[in-house]
């Protein structure tokens, strides 16, 4: 894979609040306390570019934000880390996809979200050049974008490898219930799908992973990366090849957008040429890395650290 071209993320770019730690709930007409608040950039396509970046690879955000506050704070962060926003869209009419983010003692998420500009990005806004010249397309929040998720996801990724990219997916969770009439047209284009083990297995009706992974491959996919957070991950492929590579122990401080480290992880790991193993070990620690500090991007870190981090850490006994 030439590592003269970029990767390009396409898909769902919010700003998160964070809020932490949540303790309680508070009651209808009362206020609780946290120790810290901030504003972040979320959104998948948003993260898994921010921890390219991080890991040192040449990125390009596609997405929609609104001409807003929240969407000028997204579009300065991106080009601060050095992402090429030349594929982001500015929605007149509605705002910036946002998220309130309540983050538990132990890590664990609470999330309230507006959808926003996110919903209105469509084919007709996607820059085809940025792709062309791409060395892998990664479309990242699946099923939470309603002007292009389904078939023209499938004629973006058709379109996508006609043009000799690599092409990745992952999801968000369908909370209207859609799951395989929305991607089954968009599977036999992805060569690597990624998604966590519990939207995998809403997306198929099963539920162990490896039949999941089987159910997946059977439609299409190249090679299925299941995320199963402290179980590590279980990656198969269409040629026979079956690895379950265990996490590394760390400790949890915020899991947004562990998901999309993983991604960046894989998504570098392919980009560099590396092995399956070596690439889906490189995505677990970008994921155990990204938990350890507050945010969308957490802890991140330069490939370099990244890998030095491997060495070191100590993975969770099977």
């Amino acid at each position: 894979m030439s590592q003269n071209k970029p990767i390009v993320c396409l898909g769902i770019l919010v700003a998160d609040v964070v809020g932490r730690p949540l303790r309680t709930l508070p009651e209808a007409g009362r206020l609780v306390l946290v120790d810290e608040m901030g504003l972040y950039t979320g959104g998948c396509a948003a993260n898994a570019g921010t921890a390219l970046a991080r890991l040192g690879l040449p990125v390009e955000v596609i997405g929609k934000v609104g001409a807003d506050p929240f969407g000028d704070f997204v579009l300065n962060a991106m080009k601060e880390r050095g992402i090429g926003t030349r594929g982001i869209k500015r929605d007149q009419q509605i705002g910036t996809s946002a998220t309130m983010v309540m983050v538990d003692p132990d890590g664990e998420r609470r999330f309230v979200h507006y959808i926003g500009a996110n919903a209105r990005l469509q084919l007709e806004d996607i820059d085809f050049s940025l792709i062309e010249g791409a060395s892998i397309l990664h479309v990242a929040g699946a099923l939470v974008m309603p002007g292009i998720d389904g078939q023209p996801t499938a004629e973006l990724m058709r379109r996508a490898k006609s043009m000799g990219v690599t092409t990745f997916l992952d999801t968000v969770w369908d909370d209207t219930g859609r799951w395989m009439q929305l991607l089954e047209p968009c599977l036999p284009y992805v060569d690597y799908f990624v998604p966590s083990l519990a939207e995998a297995q809403a997306l198929t009706g099963l539920d162990d992973p490896h039949d999941v992974a089987r159910a997946l491959l059977d439609r299409g996919v190249g090679v299925v990366g299941l995320k199963m957070a402290a179980e590590g991950c279980l990656v198969m492929t269409r040629a026979g090849e079956t690895l379950h590579v265990p996490a590394f122990e760390v400790e949890v401080v915020d899991a947004t957008g562990a998901g999309d480290a993983f991604a960046a992880g894989f998504i570098a790991g392919v980009w560099q040429g590396w092995t399956l193993e070596q690439t889906a070990r490189l995505a677990n620690a970008v994921g155990a890395l990204c938990v350890t500090g507050v945010g969308a991007a957490g802890a991140v870190r330069s490939l370099e650290e990244t890998l030095a981090f491997m060495e070191s850490a100590r993975v969770k006994a099977g």
